[in-house]
Parts: C-alpha cells; sequence; structure tokens
C-alpha cells in the first residue's frame, strides 16, 4: 500500500491515520464523520485520505502473471 506519509499541500503527517480510516470505513460509517473524529479538519488532507488508493492490489496480478510467464519461457528453454 503506498499511502503518503505527508499531506501534498499542506505537510501535515497523516499516514498514521490511514489504517483507522479504513477500518472505519469497512465497517460502513460515513467517511465525513470518519475524518471528524479522527481529527483532520483540513480539506486538503481530507483530500488525501479519500482518494488514495491502493494500487498493490492492483499490481500484484501483472506480477504473478509475469513471473508465470517466465516459468514457462525457462521451461521450453530446457
Amino acid at each position: 500500500m503506498l499511502v503518503p506519509v505527508r499531506c501534498f499541500t499542506c505537510g501535515n503527517v497523516i499516514a498514521d491515520r490511514y489504517e483507522e480510516f479504513q477500518a472505519a470505513l469497512k465497517k460502513s460509517t460515513n467517511p465525513s464523520d470518519t475524518l471528524d473524529s479522527l481529527g483532520i479538519k483540513r480539506y486538503c488532507c481530507r483530500r488525501m485520505l479519500l482518494t488514495t488508493v491502493e494500487t498493490i492490489q492492483q499490481i500484484i496480478p501483472f506480477q504473478e502473471a509475469v513471473h508465470k510467464r517466465n516459468l514457462e519461457v525457462k521451461a521450453e528453454l530446457e
């Protein structure tokens, strides 16, 4: 997961609150209330948490496919 450590705009540390934010969202609470309870008041910091995408989950299938293809090529060469 590639969570920004600091807000790009104001520089506040936000990475330490990301796990709590995700856990609260899984409980299907309102994101606005969750951010308020975490003490994130600035809209730039709120944007950082709301728009962060877990890219590793999108990359894993491609990495597995590349690894599988490499094994196939090695088997063909032997």
